[in-house]
């Protein structure tokens, strides 16, 4: 009797389980079909984001002409291939707002962005945030100011890296710097921010230009790529070196800082000025005489350099490598030329 109730109760469930397994099965069969069938929403049968790719370029002080040139030849491009691209520009107050350009960063993965464009405040801090934006499947170009290589290699990121070759901009206008100085003479220079890539090559081209010249750097110190503390700093060297026969600037806006500072002190036409990046109110300078000379990286177009090539790695025509781009030294006698 007992084994007759056991084999009732066992077919019992064996066929309340029938209908389970027959959806289960019929389930199973749907996700088999899935890569033949329709996609999910918004994916091609491929697996990639349809429609055209979102980039994102994140800049540092858009208080810098540098850095709104940058965004402006990023519009225009976007603007002739708008049906290849939809683009949103980003930046920061000032190039010490290291926080919220990681903020932005952490936006755009946010938003879902396809590539970032990044032209990063500072070469340590930033390497973090675009390695979790690579994680989120997000292409990563690094233009202007070049990632920390130890840092990156610490965190086993690849990021590459588009633009110019910063130590050969400097050692270009230090070299020409040098032409209109006597051996032995006395330079002061303003750099950037000492943690930045950029700022670090600048201040070693400066130096190697003034060696093979014979010409003492007597004081360096960072203005933090600002006009007002490089006025500041300008002025206390002119005072403590009254011998400073020009001053070396790692970018434009310190340049007019110390241009402003050598007026200040009386001593215009005396006190070389020398800057790096090529922004219209140098050139003006330039023009006038108050400035020798600057680097010209081509602002308006180091954006859609790194936009070009985040297009080109996102749909696999290139391998993600680092790409420089070009500098190229900017005097009265180049303005001059058609």
């Amino acid at each position: 009797m007992t084994a007759t109730r056991a084999t009732n109760r066992a077919t019992r469930l064996h066929l309340s389980l029938l209908p389970v397994v027959a959806l289960a099965l019929a389930l199973a069969g749907c996700g088999a079909e899935t890569p033949t069938g329709n996609p999910p929403p918004g994916l091609s049968p491929t697996g990639k984001k349809e429609g055209r790719p979102r980039i994102a370029l994140i800049m540092k002080s858009l208080a810098n002409e540098f850095f709104k040139t940058m965004a402006d030849g990023a519009r225009r491009h976007q603007a002739d291939h708008s049906s290849e691209y939809e683009l949103i520009v980003n930046g920061i107050k000032d190039e010490r707002d290291l926080k919220r350009q990681v903020d932005l960063i952490e936006e755009m993965v946010g938003q879902g962005m396809d590539a970032i464009v990044i032209a990063p405040a500072d070469s340590r801090a930033l390497v973090a945030a675009c390695k979790h934006a690579q994680e989120a499947g997000i292409a990563v170009i690094n233009i202007d100011n070049k990632l920390d290589s130890q840092v990156l290699e610490e965190q086993k990121v690849k990021v590459p890296f588009v633009g110019p070759d910063n130590r050969e901009g400097a050692r270009k206008v230090g070299e020409y710097l040098a032409t209109k100085l006597q051996k032995g003479d006395k330079v002061g220079m303003l750099e950037g921010i000492k943690t930045a890539f950029n700022g670090q090559q600048r201040k070693l081209g400066f130096e190697e230009a003034m060696k093979t010249a014979g010409i003492e750097i007597v004081t360096s110190q960072s203005a933090s790529w600002e006009i007002e503390p490089a006025n500041k700093i300008a002025s206390a060297m002119l005072s403590e070196h009254p011998e400073i026969k020009a001053l070396l600037c790692c970018n434009d806006s310190m340049a007019l800082g110390a241009l402003a500072a050598v007026k200040a002190a009386g001593r215009g036409g005396q006190v070389q000025i020398v800057g790096y990046d090529g922004i219209s109110a140098v050139e003006s300078a330039i023009r006038e005489g108050a400035i020798l000379a600057t680097i010209n990286q081509h602002a308006d177009q180091l954006a859609v350099f790194g936009i070009e090539y985040a297009i080109q790695v996102r749909e696999g025509q290139a391998p993600p490598a680092d790409k420089t781009t070009p500098v190229d030294l900017v005097t009265a006698e180049t303005l001059k030329k058609p």
